[in-house]
């Protein structure tokens, strides 16, 4: 293949209508007109994911995850759908591929499965055809039972990063309504920064502590492969973005990012059983944070803990988490300034935990806001 090749993912937010996915469509054809080959991973439109699971539960009251599956994989085939329709009429020839025909193969779990093998043998003909390939994410299909699965909340990062690692891609773009990665989330703090440079350890701790802007796992397979990361807009193409590859250093230790998980929930049992369990009444795997012997904190999509929460007839926990990251590693010294800070400040602490670069707090809800603006004004201040 002799020219560049990107792969790039566009969120549900940025093909949520018509006079969007048009737009998207008018830069993919940009960019395949200035030399670029794509592979483009798109997300479902909107809020679609959501409706097809109320959808679901208004018919059953408990719905087998095969048929979930079925059901969920329709949104982002609507979406690949479309986008290759309107580049069709902009004379930009190309393709559309669902994940089990753009060979994306997964192990056998329904609603999380996991990518175990990309055999892209269509993708890379279609390419080599000089035509746009439009893939719908989130979605593959297990050589095993041959049935169609979903990699969960966020997985659309994951089949993109899969792709542009069997590719070889220059790079792969994660293109959303947001200009880039920032200290905070912006809603929340409104005076946090854009980020232009991260390294995967970086981006993999925010993530896994609550960072909506990629998917924990894509980041996970985005270091593993060496793929090179951009995050940016997909209004418009000359935003500086976010940039995350595994050679960028940093020399100074200070604060990076505050993130958070909204909803946090601790389970008083055994982890093996409750997983076994899981398996057993079909919900799909959250996310554990701190696991100890007979208890855990669990966070994940919000579906996953409601079903947890009626199937075990939890009451409400009020739980959430904030964590602050550091550009190299979060040293004792500066743990111990949190927890200083946070006593001033009144806000209790249930747990804490510790990783390389990052100190994760689990609190009451109700200190969310405060705990997030605490923890931000230590980034201001370096």
């Amino acid at each position: 293949m002799l020219n560049k090749l990107v792969v790039q993912k566009y969120g549900g937010a940025t093909l949520a209508n018509p006079e969007k996915i048009k737009q998207v469509a008018a830069r993919i054809s940009d960019l395949k007109k200035s030399g670029t080959n794509i592979v483009a991973v798109v997300s479902a439109m909107g809020q679609t994911t959501n409706q097809l699971i109320d959808l679901a539960h208004q018919v059953s009251s408990n719905p087998s995850l095969r048929e979930l599956d079925m059901l969920l994989s329709v949104g982002e085939r609507t979406s690949m759908a479309l986008l290759t329709m309107a580049l069709n009429d902009l004379n930009c020839q190309a393709i559309s591929f669902t994940g089990s025909q753009a060979g994306i193969l997964t192990d056998e779990s329904h609603i999380n499965a996991n990518i175990i093998d990309v055999k892209a043998f269509r993708v890379s003909e279609a390419l080599e055809n000089d035509k746009v390939v439009i893939l719908a994410g989130f979605q593959g299909v297990s050589p095993i039972t041959k049935e169609i699965t979903t990699l969960g909340r966020g997985g659309s990062d994951t089949t993109a990063v899969a792709m542009a690692s069997y590719l070889k891609a220059d790079h792969c773009e994660i293109l959303k309504d947001v200009d880039s990665i920032f200290t905070a989330d912006p809603k929340a703090v409104p005076s946090a920064k854009p980020i232009r440079n991260l390294n995967f350890e970086q981006l993999l701790e925010m993530t896994t502590w609550g960072a909506k802007v990629l998917h924990y796992k894509s980041v996970e397979m985005a270091k593993t492969k060496n793929v090179k990361l951009y995050v940016g807009p997909a209004a418009h193409q000359n935003s500086e973005g976010t940039w995350v590859d595994s050679t960028y250093r940093q020399t100074q230790n200070i604060p990076l990012a505050v993130n958070s998980h909204s909803k946090i929930i601790e389970i008083q049992m055994n982890p093996d059983q409750f997983f076994n369990e899981l398996v057993q009444y079909q919900i799909g795997f959250p996310q554990i944070l701190i696991k100890n012997k007979n208890s855990f904190f669990i966070g994940g999509p919000s579906e996953t803990l409601q079903a947890i929460e009626k199937k075990y007839s939890l009451s409400p926990q009020n739980l959430c988490s904030v964590s602050l990251t550091m550009t190299l590693s979060m040293t004792v010294e500066f743990k111990n300034k949190i927890e200083q800070i946070f006593d001033d400040q009144k806000i209790h602490v249930i747990e804490y935990l510790q990783s390389p670069l990052s100190l994760n707090l689990i609190i009451h809800y109700d200190d969310k806001n405060k705990a997030i603006n605490t923890l931000h004004n230590l980034i201001a201040l370096s």
